[in-house]
């Protein structure tokens, strides 16, 4: 009978060593990433220090921008960020689920890769292309059709009808609301495509063998178990409209004025569209100060829904029947 060799120590230590090394290796990755952040918020909170320090929380509460008249605050362009990238998860999230549903349990195959192919070449699409496209096509549709309609019909009903008054110029908040709906939706699809895919096929099965329709197979099976990462995919879209530049500038009309108004005709101006139409052109060192600190806002307000989403992807997977 043959005898087996026993394993050389050797062999054994140069496994710990590697595993060592490798685990040094990802720790170090990790506490980079950290001290880039870290970084990245020094710079800022040093490059705004004169605006803070001269504005305080005003900076935030505020809506004056005014550069000859040394005044500046954020708010306006805080509630424009926010409004227009509301819009943008609205108007994208129940297509690009709609659309992931369809290409993962209803269009065969020789559909469906076709589909996610285009699908995640539109990622690739440059911004400035985006925006070329909605200065040039997509503001004067709106203007022609689009909110005409919805002053006549929506604008008349009370209190919602906030919403749509005003003049339909076609380069306002809701254009601007929508080609980021156009811009997430392509993110939105393929993760939430790659997440549904993901729910075992026995767990399907199983479900459609006590009798469930095909509807009450998606609602029951597979929409539990994936509807953390849905949320996740959809938090990511969120994520990259609130940050986006070139396309918003171009169709959002970039008003100064400060006003804060609920209709979404009106123009006004994002955090990012700001930064990027005034910080070539500054007056003084203030008004360079207040600049950065827009920045440092953009990445607090960033950041604040990046960790609001990943509390709610982590509730909503303890629930019954989600995916951990």
């Amino acid at each position: 009978m043959a005898v087996a060799k026993p394993v050389q120590p050797q062999a054994i230590v140069g496994t710990q060593s590697g595993d060592q090394v490798f685990r040094a290796f990802l720790i170090g990755a990790a506490l980079l990433v950290l001290l880039v952040m870290i970084a990245l918020i020094a710079v800022l909170v040093s490059g705004a220090s004169t605006s803070i320090s001269e504005f305080g929380f005003l900076f935030f509460a505020q809506t004056d921008w005014n550069p000859p008249s040394q005044l500046f605050g954020a708010l306006a362009y805080i509630y424009g960020t926010i409004v227009t990238s509301i819009i943008a998860l609205l108007l994208a999230t129940p297509f690009a689920i709609g659309a992931a549903i369809y290409v993962s349990e209803y269009a065969p195959r020789w559909l469906g890769n076709p589909i996610s192919f285009c699908v995640e070449l539109l990622v690739t699409i440059p911004s400035v292309v985006y925006g070329l496209w909605g200065y040039f096509t997509l503001a004067p549709f709106m203007r022609r059709t689009i909110e005409p309609f919805l002053k006549n019909t929506i604008g008349e009903v009370p209190i919602i009808g906030a919403l749509f008054q005003g003049p339909a110029t076609g380069r306002n908040y809701l254009t601007a609301g929508v080609i980021l709906a156009i811009m997430i939706t392509p993110t939105i699809l393929s993760i939430s495509r790659e997440i549904i895919t993901q729910v075992p096929r026995l767990q399907k099965e199983g479900v459609m063998a006590l009798g469930a329709t095909k509807w009450e197979t998606i609602r029951y099976s597979i929409l539990p178990y994936a509807r953390g990462g849905i949320i996740g995919a959809a938090m990511l879209g969120l994520a990259r409209a609130i940050g986006e530049t070139m396309a918003v500038t171009m169709v959002i009309g970039n008003s100064s004025t400060g006003r804060i108004t609920p209709s979404l005709l009106n123009t006004g101006a994002t955090i990012a569209s700001t930064i990027a139409n005034q910080y070539g052109d500054t007056v003084d060192a203030l008004h360079n100060a207040a600049l950065i600190e827009l920045g440092l806002v953009l990445l607090i307000v960033a950041s604040v829904f990046t960790i609001g989403a990943r509390v709610l992807v982590r509730r909503i997977s303890k629930l019954p029947g989600a995916r951990a």
